[in-house]
Protein backbone atom coordinates (compact mmCIF):
# COMPACT_ATOMS: atom_id res chain seq x y z
CA UNK A 1 0.00 0.00 0.00
CA UNK A 2 1.06 3.31 -0.91
CA UNK A 3 1.50 5.67 1.97
CA UNK A 4 0.32 8.84 0.72
CA UNK A 5 1.28 11.44 3.83
CA UNK A 6 4.64 10.58 2.82
CA UNK A 7 4.23 11.69 -0.87
CA UNK A 8 3.46 15.63 0.79
CA UNK A 9 6.21 17.62 1.25
CA UNK A 10 6.66 17.84 5.57
CA UNK A 11 6.79 21.70 4.77
CA UNK A 12 3.33 21.88 3.11
CA UNK A 13 1.39 19.31 5.78
CA UNK A 14 1.12 21.61 8.72
CA UNK A 15 0.45 25.05 5.97
CA UNK A 16 -2.60 22.58 4.57
CA UNK A 17 -3.94 21.47 8.00
CA UNK A 18 -4.18 25.34 9.15
CA UNK A 19 -5.47 26.22 5.77
CA UNK A 20 -8.29 23.52 6.38
CA UNK A 21 -9.01 24.28 10.03
CA UNK A 22 -10.29 27.74 8.67
CA UNK A 23 -6.76 29.54 9.69
CA UNK A 24 -5.89 32.24 7.61
CA UNK A 25 -2.21 31.86 5.85
CA UNK A 26 0.57 34.69 6.41
CA UNK A 27 2.53 35.68 3.37
CA UNK A 28 5.31 32.84 3.94
CA UNK A 29 2.63 30.22 4.25
CA UNK A 30 1.65 31.57 0.44
CA UNK A 31 4.69 32.07 -0.50
CA UNK A 32 5.12 27.74 0.40
CA UNK A 33 2.35 26.64 -1.62
CA UNK A 34 2.53 28.74 -4.43
CA UNK A 35 6.66 28.00 -5.31
CA UNK A 36 6.23 24.00 -4.24
CA UNK A 37 7.24 21.88 -7.06
CA UNK A 38 5.00 20.30 -9.52
CA UNK A 39 5.01 16.51 -7.45
CA UNK A 40 2.86 19.05 -4.76
CA UNK A 41 0.34 20.54 -7.21
CA UNK A 42 -2.63 17.23 -6.70
CA UNK A 43 -2.50 17.93 -3.04
CA UNK A 44 -2.51 21.80 -3.34
CA UNK A 45 -5.98 20.83 -5.58
CA UNK A 46 -6.91 18.05 -3.39
CA UNK A 47 -6.76 20.66 -0.11
CA UNK A 48 -8.04 23.32 -2.11
CA UNK A 49 -11.13 21.32 -3.18
CA UNK A 50 -11.71 20.08 0.42
CA UNK A 51 -11.71 23.32 2.11
CA UNK A 52 -14.16 24.26 -0.56
CA UNK A 53 -16.39 21.53 -0.15
CA UNK A 54 -16.59 20.70 3.47
CA UNK A 55 -17.31 24.34 4.33
CA UNK A 56 -19.32 25.66 1.71
CA UNK A 57 -21.46 22.83 2.41
CA UNK A 58 -22.65 22.84 -1.30
CA UNK A 59 -22.00 21.05 -4.90
CA UNK A 60 -23.18 24.10 -6.46
CA UNK A 61 -21.15 25.88 -8.88
CA UNK A 62 -22.21 29.17 -10.44
CA UNK A 63 -22.78 31.54 -13.19
CA UNK A 64 -23.91 34.70 -14.25
CA UNK A 65 -26.11 34.70 -17.76
CA UNK A 66 -25.20 38.08 -19.11
CA UNK A 67 -24.55 40.61 -21.93
CA UNK A 68 -21.78 42.47 -22.70
CA UNK A 69 -21.91 45.88 -23.57
CA UNK A 70 -18.54 47.76 -24.67
CA UNK A 71 -19.55 51.23 -23.70
CA UNK A 72 -16.25 52.62 -25.58
CA UNK A 73 -13.64 51.21 -26.24
CA UNK A 74 -11.77 54.31 -26.70
CA UNK A 75 -9.31 54.44 -23.35
CA UNK A 76 -6.40 56.56 -21.73
CA UNK A 77 -3.97 53.60 -21.49
CA UNK A 78 -2.56 51.61 -23.56
CA UNK A 79 -1.43 47.72 -21.65
CA UNK A 80 0.83 44.86 -23.82
CA UNK A 81 -1.45 42.61 -24.25
CA UNK A 82 -4.63 44.77 -25.13
CA UNK A 83 -6.98 44.49 -28.51
CA UNK A 84 -10.30 45.55 -26.88
CA UNK A 85 -9.10 49.72 -26.54
CA UNK A 86 -8.73 51.56 -29.81
CA UNK A 87 -7.92 55.25 -31.10
CA UNK A 88 -10.43 57.51 -31.66
CA UNK A 89 -9.00 57.03 -35.52
CA UNK A 90 -8.90 53.51 -35.63
CA UNK A 91 -11.33 50.75 -37.18
CA UNK A 92 -13.18 49.72 -34.94
CA UNK A 93 -13.63 52.65 -32.57
CA UNK A 94 -16.74 52.84 -31.28
CA UNK A 95 -18.81 54.39 -28.45
CA UNK A 96 -22.17 53.03 -28.26
CA UNK A 97 -25.25 55.35 -28.05
CA UNK A 98 -28.00 54.97 -25.54
CA UNK A 99 -30.28 53.07 -27.96
CA UNK A 100 -27.44 50.75 -29.08
CA UNK A 101 -27.32 50.01 -25.65
CA UNK A 102 -31.06 49.56 -24.86
CA UNK A 103 -31.10 47.35 -27.87
CA UNK A 104 -29.17 44.94 -26.98
CA UNK A 105 -30.00 45.08 -23.22
CA UNK A 106 -33.67 44.34 -24.22
CA UNK A 107 -32.18 41.52 -26.37
CA UNK A 108 -30.25 39.83 -23.80
CA UNK A 109 -33.48 39.89 -21.34
CA UNK A 110 -35.57 38.26 -24.12
CA UNK A 111 -33.13 35.33 -23.89
CA UNK A 112 -33.38 35.20 -20.09
CA UNK A 113 -30.13 37.33 -18.97
CA UNK A 114 -30.19 38.51 -15.63
CA UNK A 115 -26.92 40.42 -15.81
CA UNK A 116 -25.80 43.79 -17.89
CA UNK A 117 -21.83 43.82 -17.66
CA UNK A 118 -21.05 47.56 -18.51
CA UNK A 119 -17.25 47.26 -19.75
CA UNK A 120 -15.41 50.23 -21.21
CA UNK A 121 -11.57 52.15 -21.11
CA UNK A 122 -11.01 54.23 -17.85
CA UNK A 123 -11.77 58.29 -18.55
CA UNK A 124 -10.78 58.13 -21.69
CA UNK A 125 -12.07 61.82 -21.93
CA UNK A 126 -8.54 62.54 -20.05
CA UNK A 127 -6.64 61.09 -23.47
CA UNK A 128 -9.41 61.38 -25.93
CA UNK A 129 -11.41 64.61 -25.35
CA UNK A 130 -12.67 64.40 -29.11
CA UNK A 131 -15.30 61.89 -27.17
CA UNK A 132 -16.67 64.45 -25.17
CA UNK A 133 -18.13 65.94 -28.40
CA UNK A 134 -19.89 62.00 -28.73
CA UNK A 135 -20.93 62.18 -25.32
CA UNK A 136 -22.63 65.71 -25.19
CA UNK A 137 -24.21 64.57 -28.53
CA UNK A 138 -25.99 61.68 -26.37
CA UNK A 139 -26.46 64.80 -23.61
CA UNK A 140 -24.04 63.53 -20.87
CA UNK A 141 -20.77 65.55 -20.30
CA UNK A 142 -18.36 63.10 -18.93
CA UNK A 143 -17.94 59.55 -19.21
CA UNK A 144 -19.13 59.09 -15.48
CA UNK A 145 -22.41 60.72 -16.07
CA UNK A 146 -22.84 58.41 -19.45
CA UNK A 147 -22.25 55.02 -17.55
CA UNK A 148 -24.53 56.06 -14.64
CA UNK A 149 -27.18 57.29 -17.18
CA UNK A 150 -27.02 53.86 -19.06
CA UNK A 151 -26.75 51.56 -16.10
CA UNK A 152 -30.30 53.32 -14.67
CA UNK A 153 -31.40 52.80 -18.19
CA UNK A 154 -30.85 49.53 -17.88
CA UNK A 155 -32.51 48.81 -14.94
CA UNK A 156 -35.57 50.48 -15.23
CA UNK A 157 -36.09 49.16 -18.91
CA UNK A 158 -35.41 46.01 -18.62
CA UNK A 159 -34.64 44.87 -15.30
CA UNK A 160 -31.11 43.52 -16.03
CA UNK A 161 -28.92 44.07 -13.21
CA UNK A 162 -26.07 46.21 -14.05
CA UNK A 163 -22.24 45.35 -12.96
CA UNK A 164 -19.74 48.24 -14.01
CA UNK A 165 -16.08 47.76 -14.89
CA UNK A 166 -15.03 51.01 -15.90
CA UNK A 167 -11.32 51.26 -14.28
CA UNK A 168 -9.98 53.99 -10.81
CA UNK A 169 -13.05 56.02 -9.77
CA UNK A 170 -12.97 57.61 -6.87
CA UNK A 171 -15.58 58.14 -4.13
CA UNK A 172 -17.78 60.61 -5.86
CA UNK A 173 -17.66 58.50 -8.81
CA UNK A 174 -18.78 55.52 -7.36
CA UNK A 175 -21.36 57.38 -5.59
CA UNK A 176 -22.73 58.55 -8.89
CA UNK A 177 -22.85 54.54 -10.61
CA UNK A 178 -23.71 52.60 -7.61
CA UNK A 179 -27.17 53.54 -6.91
CA UNK A 180 -27.66 51.60 -10.37
CA UNK A 181 -25.55 48.73 -10.45
CA UNK A 182 -25.87 45.66 -8.60
CA UNK A 183 -22.38 45.44 -7.86
CA UNK A 184 -19.06 46.50 -9.69
CA UNK A 185 -15.81 45.39 -10.74
CA UNK A 186 -11.70 46.46 -11.47
CA UNK A 187 -8.97 44.23 -11.71
CA UNK A 188 -6.19 44.64 -9.41
CA UNK A 189 -4.15 42.25 -12.20
CA UNK A 190 -1.00 42.50 -10.33
CA UNK A 191 1.06 44.10 -7.26
CA UNK A 192 4.30 43.71 -9.36
CA UNK A 193 5.61 47.23 -10.05
CA UNK A 194 8.00 45.53 -12.42
CA UNK A 195 5.35 45.41 -15.11
CA UNK A 196 5.50 48.65 -15.26
CA UNK A 197 9.15 48.75 -16.44
CA UNK A 198 10.46 49.34 -20.05
CA UNK A 199 8.87 46.44 -22.14
CA UNK A 200 6.61 45.59 -19.24
CA UNK A 201 2.72 44.88 -19.35
CA UNK A 202 1.78 47.85 -17.89
CA UNK A 203 5.09 50.29 -19.05
CA UNK A 204 3.96 53.87 -19.78
CA UNK A 205 0.16 52.69 -18.08
CA UNK A 206 -1.58 55.57 -16.04
CA UNK A 207 -4.13 53.12 -14.15
CA UNK A 208 -2.52 50.14 -13.40
CA UNK A 209 -0.62 51.86 -10.32
CA UNK A 210 -1.54 48.84 -7.76
CA UNK A 211 -2.24 51.53 -5.31
CA UNK A 212 -4.76 53.18 -7.51
CA UNK A 213 -6.53 50.15 -7.85
CA UNK A 214 -6.54 49.20 -4.51
CA UNK A 215 -7.85 52.55 -3.60
CA UNK A 216 -11.15 52.08 -5.49
CA UNK A 217 -11.61 48.48 -4.12
CA UNK A 218 -11.61 50.41 -0.41
CA UNK A 219 -13.14 53.32 -1.93
CA UNK A 220 -16.10 51.22 -3.17
CA UNK A 221 -15.25 49.19 0.31
CA UNK A 222 -16.47 52.55 2.59
CA UNK A 223 -19.55 52.86 0.38
CA UNK A 224 -20.76 49.69 0.91
CA UNK A 225 -20.43 48.37 -2.66
CA UNK A 226 -19.95 45.10 -3.48
CA UNK A 227 -16.94 44.26 -5.60
CA UNK A 228 -15.25 41.95 -7.74
CA UNK A 229 -11.69 41.73 -8.84
CA UNK A 230 -8.61 39.39 -9.87
CA UNK A 231 -5.32 38.64 -10.50
CA UNK A 232 -3.88 38.27 -14.09
CA UNK A 233 -1.43 35.51 -13.93
CA UNK A 234 1.65 35.10 -16.59
CA UNK A 235 2.30 38.68 -17.57
CA UNK A 236 6.02 38.79 -16.07
CA UNK A 237 4.98 38.59 -12.53
CA UNK A 238 7.06 36.34 -10.12
CA UNK A 239 4.53 33.37 -8.11
CA UNK A 240 5.43 35.72 -4.93
CA UNK A 241 4.01 38.43 -6.65
CA UNK A 242 0.46 36.49 -7.05
CA UNK A 243 0.30 35.67 -3.19
CA UNK A 244 1.51 39.21 -2.79
CA UNK A 245 -1.89 40.33 -4.57
CA UNK A 246 -3.90 38.15 -2.80
CA UNK A 247 -3.00 39.18 0.70
CA UNK A 248 -4.05 42.97 -1.01
CA UNK A 249 -7.30 42.51 -1.40
CA UNK A 250 -8.03 39.98 1.54
CA UNK A 251 -6.42 42.73 4.10
CA UNK A 252 -9.63 45.05 2.00
CA UNK A 253 -11.80 42.77 2.42
CA UNK A 254 -11.42 41.68 6.53
CA UNK A 255 -11.37 45.84 6.38
CA UNK A 256 -14.84 46.30 4.57
CA UNK A 257 -15.89 43.09 3.39
CA UNK A 258 -16.98 44.07 0.35
CA UNK A 259 -15.00 41.28 -1.88
CA UNK A 260 -17.45 39.36 -3.35
CA UNK A 261 -14.88 37.53 -5.93
CA UNK A 262 -11.63 37.41 -6.99
CA UNK A 263 -11.06 36.23 -10.72
CA UNK A 264 -7.60 34.17 -11.66
CA UNK A 265 -7.38 34.58 -15.39
CA UNK A 266 -4.85 33.28 -17.33
CA UNK A 267 -3.19 35.45 -20.17
CA UNK A 268 -3.09 34.14 -23.26
CA UNK A 269 -1.25 36.48 -26.22
CA UNK A 270 -3.18 38.26 -29.19
CA UNK A 271 -1.99 39.17 -32.19
CA UNK A 272 -0.83 43.01 -32.61
CA UNK A 273 -0.37 43.29 -28.98
CA UNK A 274 3.45 44.11 -27.53
CA UNK A 275 3.33 40.91 -26.09
CA UNK A 276 2.32 38.95 -29.14
CA UNK A 277 4.95 36.73 -28.51
CA UNK A 278 4.66 35.88 -24.80
CA UNK A 279 4.03 32.36 -24.03
CA UNK A 280 0.42 31.24 -22.79
CA UNK A 281 -0.09 31.03 -19.02
CA UNK A 282 0.49 27.45 -18.59
CA UNK A 283 -2.80 25.34 -17.43
CA UNK A 284 -0.64 23.64 -14.51
CA UNK A 285 0.63 27.22 -13.69
CA UNK A 286 -3.52 27.86 -13.24
CA UNK A 287 -4.50 25.24 -11.48
CA UNK A 288 -2.02 25.61 -8.91
CA UNK A 289 -2.60 29.82 -8.71
CA UNK A 290 -6.50 28.64 -8.06
CA UNK A 291 -5.68 26.14 -5.60
CA UNK A 292 -3.52 28.19 -3.46
CA UNK A 293 -6.05 31.28 -3.73
CA UNK A 294 -8.67 28.72 -2.26
CA UNK A 295 -6.50 28.02 0.38
CA UNK A 296 -4.81 31.46 1.57
CA UNK A 297 -8.36 33.36 0.67
CA UNK A 298 -10.32 31.03 2.53
CA UNK A 299 -13.41 28.78 2.00
CA UNK A 300 -16.16 31.71 2.22
CA UNK A 301 -14.23 33.53 -1.12
CA UNK A 302 -15.66 33.12 -4.56
CA UNK A 303 -13.04 32.02 -6.89
CA UNK A 304 -13.89 31.80 -10.69
CA UNK A 305 -11.60 31.24 -13.57
CA UNK A 306 -13.36 31.55 -17.30
CA UNK A 307 -14.00 28.85 -19.18
CA UNK A 308 -13.47 30.21 -21.77
CA UNK A 309 -9.84 30.90 -22.04
CA UNK A 310 -9.29 27.37 -21.45
CA UNK A 311 -12.62 25.87 -22.89
CA UNK A 312 -10.44 22.38 -23.83
CA UNK A 313 -9.16 21.62 -20.22
CA UNK A 314 -11.43 24.08 -17.68
CA UNK A 315 -13.12 21.27 -16.29
CA UNK A 316 -10.13 20.75 -14.43
CA UNK A 317 -10.55 24.04 -12.44
CA UNK A 318 -13.48 22.32 -10.06
CA UNK A 319 -10.54 20.00 -8.85
CA UNK A 320 -8.76 23.04 -8.09
CA UNK A 321 -11.24 24.82 -5.52
CA UNK A 322 -12.76 27.06 -7.87
CA UNK A 323 -16.82 27.77 -6.94
CA UNK A 324 -17.74 30.00 -9.94
CA UNK A 325 -17.73 29.85 -14.13
CA UNK A 326 -18.31 34.01 -13.82
CA UNK A 327 -20.49 35.84 -16.75
CA UNK A 328 -21.84 33.53 -19.80
CA UNK A 329 -23.66 35.70 -22.16
CA UNK A 330 -25.86 33.56 -25.10
CA UNK A 331 -26.08 37.10 -26.95
CA UNK A 332 -22.71 39.03 -27.17
CA UNK A 333 -19.17 38.13 -27.39
CA UNK A 334 -16.14 38.34 -25.09
CA UNK A 335 -15.07 41.87 -26.18
CA UNK A 336 -11.77 41.71 -24.05
CA UNK A 337 -10.84 37.97 -25.49
CA UNK A 338 -13.16 38.17 -28.71
CA UNK A 339 -11.22 34.94 -30.00
CA UNK A 340 -12.52 32.67 -27.14
CA UNK A 341 -16.18 31.87 -27.58
CA UNK A 342 -18.59 31.62 -24.30
CA UNK A 343 -19.37 28.00 -24.16
CA UNK A 344 -22.75 26.68 -23.96
CA UNK A 345 -24.59 27.00 -21.29
CA UNK A 346 -25.52 22.94 -21.55
CA UNK A 347 -22.25 21.95 -22.13
CA UNK A 348 -21.02 24.07 -18.65
CA UNK A 349 -23.72 22.13 -17.28
CA UNK A 350 -22.59 18.95 -18.35
CA UNK A 351 -18.77 19.55 -17.61
CA UNK A 352 -20.04 20.80 -14.09
CA UNK A 353 -22.12 17.89 -13.59
CA UNK A 354 -19.87 15.22 -14.58
CA UNK A 355 -17.62 16.61 -12.04
CA UNK A 356 -19.76 16.04 -9.24
CA UNK A 357 -21.62 19.40 -9.05
CA UNK A 358 -24.78 21.45 -9.62
CA UNK A 359 -24.47 24.42 -12.13
CA UNK A 360 -26.98 27.37 -10.46
CA UNK A 361 -27.75 30.80 -12.21
CA UNK A 362 -26.74 33.81 -10.16
CA UNK A 363 -27.02 37.67 -10.24
CA UNK A 364 -24.40 39.55 -10.71
CA UNK A 365 -24.68 39.44 -6.75
CA UNK A 366 -23.37 36.43 -5.67
CA UNK A 367 -25.04 34.43 -3.46
CA UNK A 368 -24.11 35.07 -0.05
CA UNK A 369 -24.19 38.85 -0.93
CA UNK A 370 -28.09 38.40 -1.60
CA UNK A 371 -28.74 36.39 1.34
CA UNK A 372 -26.99 38.63 3.93
CA UNK A 373 -29.13 41.68 2.26
CA UNK A 374 -26.41 44.15 3.15
CA UNK A 375 -25.12 44.87 0.24
CA UNK A 376 -28.32 46.56 -1.95
CA UNK A 377 -27.33 49.68 -3.57
CA UNK A 378 -30.68 51.41 -3.87
CA UNK A 379 -34.34 50.03 -3.53
CA UNK A 380 -35.02 49.49 -7.05
CA UNK A 381 -31.98 47.42 -7.53
CA UNK A 382 -32.76 45.60 -4.55
CA UNK A 383 -36.33 45.00 -5.52
CA UNK A 384 -35.24 43.75 -8.71
CA UNK A 385 -32.80 41.46 -7.34
CA UNK A 386 -35.43 40.00 -4.41
CA UNK A 387 -38.15 39.25 -7.78
CA UNK A 388 -35.83 37.05 -9.02
CA UNK A 389 -33.72 35.53 -6.37
CA UNK A 390 -34.87 32.67 -3.75
CA UNK A 391 -34.00 33.03 0.01
CA UNK A 392 -30.75 31.65 -0.75
CA UNK A 393 -29.83 34.51 -3.17
CA UNK A 394 -29.70 31.98 -6.30
CA UNK A 395 -31.65 32.40 -9.40
CA UNK A 396 -35.19 31.12 -8.76
CA UNK A 397 -35.39 27.77 -10.60
CA UNK A 398 -38.14 28.71 -12.67
CA UNK A 399 -36.10 31.22 -14.34
CA UNK A 400 -33.25 29.50 -14.74
CA UNK A 401 -32.80 28.71 -18.98
CA UNK A 402 -31.32 26.36 -20.24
Amino acid sequence: MVDIASKINPKLAPILDRALSGQSLDLDEGYALIESDASQLTTLMWAASELRNNTQQTRKITYSRKIFLPLTNLCRDRCGYCTFVKGPEQAGAHTMSPDEVLKVARQGQSLGCKEALLSLGDHPEYRHPEILDTLREFGFNSTIDYVAAMSRLILEETGLLPHTNCGLLDKDEISVIAPWNVSMGIMLESTSMALHNVGGAHYKTVTKAPVDRLNTLSNAGELGVAMTTGILIGIGETHKDRVDSLMKIRKINEEYGNIQEIIIQNFRAKNDTRMSAIPDANVLDLLKTQAVARLFMGASMNIESPPNLNEESCQTYLLAGINDWGGISPLTKDFINPERAWPEVSKLRRLTSDAGFELRERTALFPDYVSSGKWFISSSVRQKVLDITSPDGYIKTDLERW
